[in-house]
């Protein structure tokens, strides 16, 4: 939201909220300062309205993007998109016959470290990629622990998912997922908050680690990609900082390692421009439908959930 207050392309004209506690919640937030709350059919009937930004509760991230989408909306929807493969196709289904786009909500899309790394591969700049390393943790508390053990995934599921969407975006649909699940933590529940997913391509091996006790780890969160003419490494993630390694020169940048300055952008001011962009017909999406929907499905796997 405050992205979306922020932007220059977009004008917010309300918020629902149907749950009354979260409603009284969000109202403390200077975030929502000044903005009518509304009914879901008031929403959808506002006059001109193009794009809803869908964020609640992960089991009614998709439901409500249908709904959204069945208006005839451009929808911005947060992540993981459920745990049905199936009703997330349907979604994506839909807005594809309403001609709408679905923008998911992965935080790294539009990071400059990471279209620094996508623009690497697409133009050759590491050669054929061999490896991908991603490293996503943090430490929690028990409230949100029990909030995130309502959903089978863990932690991927809520973290790891946004490191394998650009996984995906690099490397496609894997040939073969195998999840690696662990409660490590010394805490009373059932949360798989260690995890480990092997990601097997034809030429590349990918790993990815999300775990919820690490200390520091916003600051060890870490995404390495690896080729026989480069390496790009991304460590931390948040505010971005990149080493390259070159085989040759390449653009504006030398053979050898070096550090390569990166803008701190504020997070998802870049994903609503696109998205304007594309509403406004100046270009097509990146992540078309067909990647979300193997992302997803290589979510899913690499929780250890059914791709079903």
């Amino acid at each position: 939201m405050d992205a979306l207050r922020r932007s220059e392309e977009f004008e917010v004209v309300g918020v629902v909220e149907p749950d009354p506690d979260r409603r009284a919640h969000a109202s403390k937030h200077l975030t929502y300062e000044n903005l009518p709350w509304m009914t879901e059919d008031e929403l959808l009937n506002v006059d001109g309205l193009q794009a809803v930004a869908v964020e609640t509760a992960v089991s009614e991230l998709v439901p409500t993007g249908r709904r959204a989408v069945a208006a005839g909306m451009h929808i911005h929807l947060d992540k993981p998109a459920g745990e049905s493969l199936p009703e997330f196709k349907r979604l994506l289904d839909d807005a594809t016959e309403r001609k709408v786009t679905v923008q998911m909500g992965y935080m790294f899309r539009y990071n400059p470290a990471f279209r620094l790394c996508f623009r690497a591969v697409r133009e050759g700049w590491l050669g054929a990629v061999f490896s991908i390393h991603a490293v996503i943790s943090k430490t929690v508390v028990q409230s949100t622990r029990e909030g995130l053990a309502r959903y089978r995934g863990g932690t991927m599921f809520e973290l790891g998912c946004h490191v394998i969407d650009p996984i995906v975006h690099l490397l496609g649909r894997p040939d073969r997922v195998t999840a690696y699940n662990r409660h490590s933590g010394a805490f009373d529940d059932d949360l798989q908050d260690n995890q480990l997913a092997v990601l097997e391509y034809p030429r590349a091996t990918v790993t990815v680690r999300s775990a919820l006790m690490e200390v520091e780890g916003f600051a060890r969160r870490q995404f390495v990609v690896c080729g026989d003419g480069g390496t790009v490494d991304i460590r931390p993630l948040e505010p971005p900082q990149v080493r390259l390694a070159l085989s040759e020169p390449r653009a504006d940048l030398q053979a050898g390692y070096q550090d390569v300055p990166m803008p701190d952008e504020a997070r998802y001011a870049a994903d609503f421009a696109d998205l304007a962009r594309i509403i406004r017909g100046e270009k097509t999406t990146d992540f078309p439908p067909a990647h979300d929907l193997a992302a997803h499905e290589t979510i899913l796997l690499a929780c250890g959930l059914p791709a079903q």
